[in-house]
């Protein structure tokens, strides 16, 4: 669906939203690169005739997290990609998480960080767990799922 930034004193505070939890952790997951990343535009390793960057190599990593609450799961699903790529070094563009109760199992798509392609992000220390709760919103016969996020910079 969608996030966007909202004010806030000196971290970056995003509304994330999607229509089922999996697409809400994506939406999560593409709010925190925006912040990490000038470019995280990587070449979709399932377009065979994407050539845009010939010299990018995708990178796939499986991550699989349990936690209390699907609030916690959010959470530490955004502290394990922000955790990949400092250690790793590397620029995350993508995410499919699968959901089974508070359970996750995600396919994350990356490639190598370049300082030529991917310089100029902003360094996020954490992600803050204050406030950080999952709610269901109705909107007339419409039903999505949303989550205010501090990302710590």
């Amino acid at each position: 669906m969608s996030f966007e930034e909202l004010d806030h004193t000196a971290d970056f505070l995003f509304r994330c939203r999607g229509s089922s939890p999996e697409e809400l952790f994506s939406e999560a997951a593409r709010a925190m690169f925006s912040i990490m990343f000038e470019n995280n535009d990587i070449t979709d390793p399932n377009d065979l005739n994407n050539q845009s960057d010939p010299d990018s190599t995708c990178v796939t990593k499986t991550i699989e997290l349990e936690s209390d609450s699907l609030s916690n799961l959010l959470i530490d699903f955004l502290s394990e990609l922000l955790f990949v790529a400092e250690v790793d070094c590397l620029v995350l563009s993508r995410v499919n998480p699968k959901i089974t109760g508070n359970s996750l199992k995600a396919q994350v798509f990356g490639e190598p960080f370049v300082l030529e392609k991917h310089g100029g992000g902003t360094e996020i220390k954490g992600i803050s767990r204050s406030g950080a709760e999952i709610t269901e919103v109705y909107e007339g016969n419409k039903r999505y799922y949303q989550a205010e996020i501090i990302f710590d910079v």
